[in-house]
């Protein structure tokens, strides 16, 4: 079957079976996120069972991000070289046979390096997912598509501590990795027998050494924030692994400029669109995996709940997307509002439903509730528009890059909220409880008081912790939130008022291909370019 591309750039109709291949990649895509913040349910078992230390527990968190991000560019552009197909069948086993490592480790050390093997399963998946929902939709159903796509990825990370609770209260921590593997044997035979193969005629080689050079550097920078807190951030370790990673960073720029077939085409910062969404995708992730890497240890650690009914009371930030992106609100709302100003009104949202949460919810749930649903609406309104945004920018043969993009930003964001918002709570907690060097020190301070009112003034000390830390992030979140809009309307002026009155963007290169249309061969597994419409 062919799907092909009318003289407008709209295909007539995407894959027959679009919407059961939708479905399929979803599920295994929704594998990877789960385990983006499943862990975070599990800190206390962690704590115990496997005497894990602040640094370890933050590497178990980080270890997965941080691989992920350093190869979903490398990843992306070998599923457009080689196949998108086969990228997901490799994908699904090797997260498999990492999840089964994870599950059966007895150390810190393994379960660091079994996360960091998962990151590399996570990597292929993540990359050929959004990029077979371009490749398989038109035009006209592909926004609608998309904002379902992010229905699941927003789900994954918010459902994580519930599925994570769930395990824990019947199994040991083990079980939240080994409930893994079925989900992906399901996901493989569906992937072989539904989804076609797609491919570039002519795909780049793998750029190795931007790959290597990207995970470095932001593997140095994230651990400098990571132990900014505990060694301070004047001491030498924090200072010299900052400057490796902004080096070796700077590096992967340079490196990235000057060959032939890099895996990230410089030139597309030259689009405002590209500049705007990817900014505003780095902060909700940013903004959404911090919050919840410090809600679930709050609602344990100060008001006192299980692992399952903590993941419980997370449970409203997905149920508010879900909702939202199913009854199709964000799609019918972005052709009306425009992009920029959807994803405005997103982020803004999502800002105000962290400053509730630092507000309302230090020693009560009711406050936290609010947040959550707020934040949830924003999410909602905002990724979708987003990764819509991001895709268009990037030339329809590039659809694997230009979905490693988005999973870089997002798995980057994830991580960096981590760490900061993180650090943040840290710093703020050893301020105000001497003899507590971290958030993940609480349990253990907790339990040498001597006294409820000790007690008291230690769980008082985290909410604290909290509230600034919830505030460090709204800011953030509502300052790039504005900041994309602006960025990405600009760039609908320059577009209006392109040359002629074509209506082509003034902002991106012409040699970078944007504009281009393509479309995709599934039975020989090829595109077919298409040279812009006038």
């Amino acid at each position: 079957m062919t799907v092909t591309t009318t003289d407008a750039g709209r295909a007539p109709s995407g894959h027959p079976q679009r919407w059961l291949i939708l479905g399929v990649i979803c599920l295994a895509q929704l594998t990877v996120l789960l385990d983006n913040t499943v862990l975070n349910v599990a800190i206390p078992s962690l704590t115990r069972e496997l005497d894990a230390s602040t640094a370890d527990i933050q590497w178990m968190i980080n270890a997965y991000s941080l691989v992920q991000s350093g190869l979903l560019l490398t990843a992306g552009s070998a599923a457009d070289r080689y196949g998108r197909k086969k990228m997901l069948v490799a994908g699904l086993t090797l997260f498999g046979i990492g999840s089964l490592v994870a599950g059966l480790a007895d150390s810190s050390a393994q379960l660091i390096a079994a996360r960091a093997g998962m990151g590399v399963g996570g990597a292929l998946l993540i990359t050929t997912t959004l990029a077979v929902v371009v490749q398989i939709f038109d035009e006209q159903e592909r926004v609608r598509a998309i904002a379902l796509w992010a229905t699941v990825n927003s789900l994954g990370f918010a459902v994580g501590p519930l599925v994570g609770g769930v395990m824990l209260d019947h199994f040991w921590w083990g079980a939240i990795f080994l409930i893994n593997i079925p989900v992906a044997v399901m996901g493989l035979a569906a992937v072989i027998a539904l989804v076609p193969e797609s491919k570039t005629k002519e795909g780049d080689r793998p750029d190795l050494l931007g790959a290597l050079l990207s995970t470095i550097g932001m593997t140095g920078v994230v651990y400098a924030i990571i132990s900014g807190p505990e060694h301070g951030w004047a001491s030498g370790q924090v200072l010299v692994s900052g400057t490796v990673g902004m080096t070796v960073l700077t590096a992967f720029v340079l490196w990235e400029l000057r060959i032939p077939h890099p895996m990230l085409d410089m030139r597309f910062f030259r689009d405002r669109r590209f500049v705007g969404a990817v900014a505003g995708a780095v902060l909700i992730a940013f903004g959404m995996g911090g919050s919840l890497f410090l809600l679930t240890q709050h609602l344990q650690f100060v008001l006192g709940y299980g692992p399952l009914e903590a993941g419980l009371r997370t449970a409203p930030l997905a149920l508010t997307v879900v909702a939202l992106n199913l009854t199709g609100v964000g799609a019918r709302l972005l052709p009306r509002l425009g992009t920029p100003l959807t994803i405005a009104i997103g982020m803004a949202m999502l800002a105000a439903g962290l400053t509730a949460i630092a507000v309302l919810g230090g020693h009560a749930y009711t406050g936290m509730l609010l947040g959550l649903v707020v934040m949830g609406a924003g999410i909602a309104l905002a990724t979708p528009a987003m990764a819509n945004a991001i895709m268009s920018a990037i030339p329809p043969e590039k659809a694997g890059v230009g979905a490693g993009v988005n999973g870089t930003l997002g798995e980057f964001g994830n991580g960096l909220g981590v760490a900061t918002l993180g650090a943040v709570l840290n710093s703020r907690f050893a301020a105000l409880v001497p003899g507590a060097v971290g958030a993940a020190s609480l349990p253990t301070v907790l339990a040498e008081a001597d006294s409820a009112a000790a007690r008291q003034r230690i769980a008082d000390g985290f909410a604290s912790g909290l509230e600034t830390s919830q505030l460090f992030g709204a800011v953030a979140v509502l300052a790039g939130g504005l900041l994309a809009a602006l960025l990405l309307r600009r760039a609908e002026r320059a577009e209006a008022a392109g040359p002629a009155g074509t209506g082509a963007a003034t902002d991106t290169d012409p040699d970078s291909g944007a504009g281009t249309e393509a479309g995709m061969d599934t039975d020989t597994g090829t595109e077919k370019a298409k040279a812009p419409s006038t």
